[in-house]
C-alpha cells in the first residue's frame, strides 16, 4: 500500500469527497494591459498569453514588468493563486493554468482567471493538467475561432478535495514524476545529438577521403 493509500485510509476512510471548483474558491478577472506596457523593471506581471508559451506548472518570478502606474491595479494574483488563461485558439490549451508561488502579488492580465482557492497551489494545478479536469472542460468551451471558458463554468467543475496531507503527498510524488521526466528528456535530447553527428559523421565521405 502506498503512502497515499494509508493516509486517505487513516484520514477519510469514507472516500475523499468532491467538491465544485466554486465551493473552494472563486474566479477573478485579471485587469487589461497590452505587452506595449512593459518595462524592464517594475511590477510583476503575467500576461495571458505567457502562461502558453513560457510558463509551466508554477512559477516563483515572472518574465515580464508593468510600470508604477499599475502598482494598485484590480487583478492581482497572491501567492498561492492559479493563474488560468481562458481563450485559446485550441480545444487543448484552453484552461492552461500555473500556480503563482512568488513572494508578491503579481499583475494578471485580462484574458485570464485568479483561481483563488483553500487548497494546495500544486495540487489544484496539477488538477487543472489532469484528464479528469480537461474531459470536464470541454461541455462549457464555447466559440469556434476563438475559445473560451467561462469563470462561472469552471467553478462548476468538480475537484477531489482529500485532506491537505494528502494534497501535500500527491504534490510531492508527482514533483518527483515531473523531475525524472525533464531528466529524461534532458538525456533523450543528449543523445539525439550525439546521433545526428554520428550519422552525418558517418556518411560524409568526401572528408574521410582528404583525412
Amino acid at each position: 500500500m502506498s503512502k497515499i493509500d494509508e493516509l486517505i485510509e487513516r484520514l477519510c476512510p469514507d472516500g475523499v469527497e468532491e467538491k465544485a471548483l466554486g465551493d473552494v474558491g472563486v474566479f477573478l478577472r485579471g485587469t487589461s494591459f497590452q505587452k506595449k506596457h512593459f518595462v524592464d523593471e517594475g511590477i510583476p506581471c503575467v500576461h495571458y498569453g505567457q502562461l502558453y508559451t513560457y510558463y509551466r506548472l508554477c512559477a516563483y518570478e515572472t518574465k515580464s514588468f508593468l510600470g508604477e502606474d499599475f502598482a494598485n491595479a484590480k487583478g492581482l494574483a497572491r501567492p498561492g493563486d492559479l493563474i488560468i488563461a481562458t481563450t485559446s485558439e485550441n480545444e487543448e490549451d484552453v484552461c492552461k493554468a500555473m500556480a503563482w508561488l512568488g513572494a508578491t502579488n503579481v499583475v494578471v492580465s485580462n484574458d485570464a482567471y485568479i483561481y483563488r482557492h483553500t487548497l494546495n497551489p500544486k495540487y489544484v494545478a496539477y488538477f487543472f493538467q489532469s484528464s479528469l479536469f480537461q474531459d470536464a472542460k470541454k461541455q462549457y468551451i464555447t466559440g469556434t475561432k476563438v475559445l473560451r471558458v467561462s469563470g462561472a463554468n469552471m467553478a462548476k467543475i468538480n475537484i477531489p478535495v482529500p485532506p491537505m496531507e494528502v494534497q501535500e503527498e500527491i504534490v510531492r510524488v508527482l514533483d518527483s514524476f515531473a523531475e525524472l521526466e525533464a531528466e529524461l528528456e534532458a538525456e533523450l535530447e543528449a543523445r539525439k545529438r550525439q546521433y545526428a553527428y554520428y550519422r552525418d559523421r558517418l556518411l560524409t565521405f568526401e572528408e574521410r577521403e582528404r583525412e
